[in-house]
Formats: structure tokens, C-alpha cells, sequence
């Protein structure tokens, strides 16, 4: 069984975006619950987390918007858009986030875990290097994987971002960067509107930022076609030295927010295929961090299904036998899009 790393904090469950938000602390309380009932928390190794400093947040965001973030410390409450608001413990949960994917990303370099999952809020993708939005304070699996190319010295690391909404802090933060490489499957069009076809990355990141744009529906048979056809030819030749996750479980079949059908299952399957893959070219190093996922009912049996697979408690089975004229279009669209950069063939 491998060995997998978790890490919570109380200041993930004290970050506070008011009564009604869909990123409520529950989402946490979800996942804890889960892991009690199960006695999964017995068969994970406990991580704890540090808190991330102002140089390590500053690798991927600007020094304004990181003593910005810091300016809300203490006070009950500050609207950084309309949709993202500060408590007087979101900063200190905010560094803790960042620090949380540090602490995961240190824990498996140094071989203290094979795998790990921060379990952190707030969420991070949609945070650019300026300011804050769509929920996100910093974002933290940026910070982790420039941790890995600017301070670790790792050249190649990828991101796999599948939650719903395009992580276009992420995006924009390694745009010009072969060092990261930025895979998304994304709802498109909606929230926050990036994540087109034609956005591949610009100088020598061209190529390096694959969009996988999606319409509403799409189910685990899609997404596991995508994976197979698209990304897996991409880390076959790209061999990134580490891969980082952004789960979002906002693609769950009955999440508020979403129009997707990915199952619990589905969830297993893609940390499957992407475990065998960093096992195959990334020496195992992989870590998974916690973006969206707003049915509290969903993150719950979503992320057993994820951690038992972590711990190699059950192999599901990601080979997918059937296709549907919509994904196969989706598929051909996007190798001619990106033919020029990798072979599919």
C-alpha cells in the first residue's frame, strides 16, 4: 500500500466567506467526516503544514497583492471582488494553504510519503499574480510548482488542472514557461472565460499550455478519453520530474455549480491513470491540492474514492472502451490545435 500524506489545519475550517457562500468550511468538515467514518485518517500520514513565506507567495504573485492579502489580517470583513471576501483569519489560512502544498511537495521529495493531498482552503487556481478572485486568495498550486522549478531546480513539472472552472491564474502565471507545463479540462464558456483552444502559451511556453475546452454533460467515458488520447502522449514525451493536481470536484454529476457528470468513480479513475503515469515517468512524485467542489454530499464519497486510490486500496480500471461522436470531435479539434507542439499519433 503506498504511503499517503494528507494535511489539514483548523485555519482551512476558520477561513470564512459568510453565510450562503458555496466555499464554506464545510467542504472541509465533508472531507474530515469522511475520513473519521471510514478510518481512513488512520491509514494516511498527517502532514503538518507550515505557513508559506512572502518570498516563496511572491515567486508567482506581485509584492502589492501579496502585502494586500496581508492588509485583511484582522479585519471582519473585506470584498476583494464579488464574489471573494476576507475574515480575520483568511490571510493566515491563505500562507497556510501555500504552505500546506509546500509542505506536501517537501514531503515527497524527501521520501517521507509516496503521494500526498492537501486538503486546503482557500481554494487557489483562479488567483493571478495581482489579485485575488473567483474564491481564490493565492494560488497555491502555482506557488508549488514554481517551489519545484526556482527553488528545488526541477526543469520540467506539470500541472493537470480538472476541476470545472480553467485555472486561468495558473495559466497567465506560466504562460512564457516551458518549466511548467498547464493541462486543463475545463466547462467552456463560463467562469472566468479564459481557456480557449487558441491559448497555447506565448514565447518559449508555446505549446506548453494545452486547453481542453468542454461543453456541458461530459462524463468519466469523455474525460478518460481525453486523458488517454491527449495528455498521456503529452507526459510520454514531456516526462515531467513532478506532477501537481488541481481537484476540483465541481465536475461531480450533482454539483450547484457545474453542468458536468463525472461520478465518484470517474473521480478514482483520473487519479489512477495520472498515479500510473507519475509512476511511469515522474518517479511517483505527485501531489494532488484541493480546488472546487461545492455538493458537500459529493466531496464526501468523491474523496474517499480518490484517497483509497492514493493508497493503492483498490486499481480502477481507466482503460476506456467506448467513444461518443461529441468527445471525438473534442479530441480531433484539439491535436490539430496543438499537432505543431506533440504527437498524437
Amino acid at each position: 500500500m503506498a504511503k499517503v500524506g494528507i494535511v489539514l489545519d483548523k485555519l482551512y475550517v476558520d477561513h470564512d466567506n459568510g453565510m450562503g457562500h458555496p466555499e464554506t468550511h464545510e467542504r472541509i468538515l465533508a472531507i474530515v467526516d469522511m475520513l473519521n467514518f471510514t478510518k481512513l485518517i488512520d491509514e494516511v500520514v498527517k502532514i503538518t503544514p507550515r505557513d508559506a513565506s512572502k518570498e516563496e507567495i511572491t515567486l508567482v504573485h506581485t509584492v502589492a497583492h501579496f502585502e494586500n492579502m496581508a492588509s485583511t489580517k484582522g479585519k471582519p470583513k473585506v470584498f476583494l471582488d464579488a464574489d471573494t471576501s476576507t475574515c480575520p483569519l483568511s490571510f493566515d489560512a491563505a500562507v497556510r494553504a501555500s504552505g500546506g502544498m509546500l509542505s506536501a511537495i517537501d514531503s515527497v521529495l524527501e521520501g517521507e510519503v509516496d503521494r500526498a493531498f492537501p486538503l486546503v482552503r482557500p481554494p487557489g487556481h483562479h488567483a493571478e499574480a495581482d489579485k485575488a478572485m473567483g474564491f481564490c486568495l493565492f494560488n497555491n498550486v502555482a506557488v508549488g510548482a514554481a517551489y519545484l522549478t526556482r527553488v528545488k531546480g526541477l526543469s520540467r513539472v506539470l500541472v493537470v488542472d480538472w476541476d470545472l472552472h480553467h485555472g486561468n491564474g495558473t495559466q497567465h502565471m506560466f504562460y512564457d514557461d516551458p518549466s511548467v507545463l498547464y493541462f486543463s479540462t475545463h466547462q467552456h464558456p463560463y467562469y472566468p472565460g479564459t481557456g480557449s483552444l487558441e491559448e497555447k502559451g506565448s514565447g518559449d511556453g508555446k505549446g506548453y499550455n494545452i486547453n481542453v475546452p468542454l461543453p456541458t454533460g461530459m462524463g468519466d467515458s469523455e474525460y478518460l478519453k481525453i486523458f488517454a488520447e491527449i495528455l498521456g502522449p503529452v507526459i510520454e514525451q514531456y516526462k515531467p520530474e513532478f506532477i501537481l493536481v488541481s481537484a476540483g470536484f465541481d465536475t461531480f454529476i450533482e454539483d450547484p455549480l457545474g453542468g458536468m457528470k463525472v461520478t465518484p468513480e470517474g473521480f478514482a479513475k483520473q487519479t489512477r491513470f495520472l498515479t500510473d503515469y507519475a509512476d511511469k515517468y515522474s518517479n511517483g512524485n505527485i501531489v494532488f491540492i484541493l480546488e472546487g467542489g461545492y455538493n458537500l454530499d459529493g466531496l464526501w464519497i468523491s474523496n474517499k474514492e480518490v484517497i483509497e486510490e492514493l493508497l493503492d486500496k483498490k486499481t480502477s480500471d481507466y482503460r476506456v472502451l467506448e467513444d461518443t461522436p461529441q468527445v471525438i470531435s473534442i479530441i480531433e479539434n484539439v491535436k490539430k490545435e496543438y499537432s505543431k507542439y506533440w504527437d498524437f499519433s
